[in-house]
């Protein structure tokens, strides 16, 4: 079954109306928010730590999760990448600017329309500086005709599609020589790194890009920082789009081999961005959203990501091919610590709230709702639920009148000379406790 109904606009638009009729004067303009928007690329919604995968090192988009707000019931409006990231940009359904089906090649004729009125055009024409960095597939057209630079931004430096979309068999992707993995398009042109409208490498350097991208990103916005202007920085990585690839810092370095370290190090870039705006006192007035284009390709098994518990994933339309990883991040402005999942938080998950007896008892159907949202006791349960949860209810009371309790090991208190200590015989504990390698 597919999302519909369920399109969500992107959240930015739904911010801007509000701060557009500003005069852009650059008073009015040293008041208004900045914008940072990440676009993970096939990312799936079990694949981050805060979403519940047991092995993902992503500890800055953890923490990201942890201080803003981390939706659960958040869709792209595509199931592949092109069409979404144009809805993405300009608002709209993306039949409705005529990107279907499939996605833009290296040499296609067609891009996003230049009178569709982007998100970057809508802030430029009030005075924002525009930026983007990474994937754009939108089209590269005639002589660049369909590049970012032609659709609200300033300056762009990036891939104008896909990476695996030329020859990749010779390209390394992992340093110090790891070849990239598959053999991705043939019969196309190698995949050009671009400033602007400008072929600036070909083929691209893939382990050396997401560290390119990052001086690009840290010095525009030290730069509007310097000038006192708002911007839009729009960061759209390649990352975790096979081929993986990742720099010599991430290569190596996780749990889930080639997907993993690739992941690290989006995670690593989201890491940079806020260090950035910390580094130049922005971080109180930026928003900060990150999300994914679509859902992972698992026809790639291990090196394609993971769904979590949605059904299938990238170019279905089912759950896992839609329902995205989104996060929120605005120091003031959202809540730190706060969900949304199409409602309010749920107090009882609470850490401060006290543990009491349910009477009746809530009774949850596992299987079709895992997440334990909808008790069944409140749609008016035939009889025999009714009956089933009697009687379980009974052995519960027996089983708790046979069993014999152990003395309780957490009772029994503290003791500070148990604590682990390297040098046991040191004093004074616990400072004392610190240990040179050998």
């Amino acid at each position: 079954m597919g999302p519909q109904g369920r399109y969500r606009p992107c959240l930015l638009l739904l911010l801007l109306p509000p701060l557009l009729p500003l005069p852009p004067v650059r008073a009015a303009a040293a008041a208004r928010p900045n914008f940072v928007l990440v676009l993970a690329d096939d990312l799936g919604f079990g694949d981050l730590g805060s979403y519940g995968h047991p092995s993902s090192a992503t500890p800055h988009l953890d923490r990201l999760a942890a201080r803003g707000l981390r939706f659960t019931d958040f869709y792209s409006s595509a199931a592949v990448c092109s069409p979404s990231r144009a809805a993405l940009l300009t608002g709209r359904l993306p039949v409705r600017s005529g990107i279907y089906p499939g996605v833009f090649g290296p040499g296609s004729r067609g891009g996003l329309p230049l009178a569709e009125v982007t998100l970057a055009e809508l802030l430029k024409a009030q005075g924002y500086a525009t930026a983007m960095v990474g994937k754009w597939h939108l089209g590269y057209g005639n002589n660049g005709s369909f590049l970012p630079v032609h659709q609200g931004f300033d300056d762009f430096l990036g891939v104008p599609y896909s990476h695996d979309q030329g020859p990749c068999q010779n390209l390394t992707c992992f340093p110090p020589d790891t070849k990239c993995f598959g053999t991705c398009d043939q019969g196309a042109v190698a995949v050009p790194l671009l400033r602007g409208r400008g072929i600036v490498q070909q083929p691209v350097s893939l382990p050396g890009l997401a560290p390119l991208y990052g001086r690009f990103c840290r010095d525009f916005i030290a730069r509007c920082a310097r000038l006192r202007r708002p911007f839009l920085l729009y960061y759209a990585s390649h990352h975790t789009h096979y081929p993986q690839f990742a720099s010599r810092e991430f290569a190596g370095t996780t749990r889930r081999g080639p997907f993993g370290d690739a992941l690290a190090e989006f995670d690593g870039a989201v890491g940079q961005l806020l260090q950035a705006l910390q580094d130049n006192g922005l971080e109180n007035s930026t928003l900060v959203f990150v999300t994914s284009d679509n859902g992972p390709s698992t026809m790639r098994m291990a090196r394609g990501g993971s769904a979590g518990h949605l059904k299938c994933g990238k170019g279905t339309t089912y759950e896992g091919g839609m329902r995205e990883p989104a996060l929120a991040y605005w120091p003031g402005r959202i809540a730190p610590g706060s969900f949304h999942s199409g409602t309010t938080p749920d107090q009882a998950c609470h850490g401060l709230t006290p543990l009491t007896p349910h009477l009746p008892p809530l009774l949850f159907d596992l299987e079709a709702d895992p997440a334990e949202n909808y008790d069944l006791l409140q749609g008016r349960p035939g009889p025999e639920v009714l009956q089933a949860l009697k009687d379980i209810t009974l052995q519960k009371v027996l089983l708790e009148q046979r069993l014999q309790f152990g003395e309780s090991q957490i009772g029994k208190g503290q003791d500070p000379a148990l604590q682990p200590c390297c040098a046991p015989s040191c004093s004074p504990k616990p400072s004392c406790c610190r240990c040179s390698p050998q």
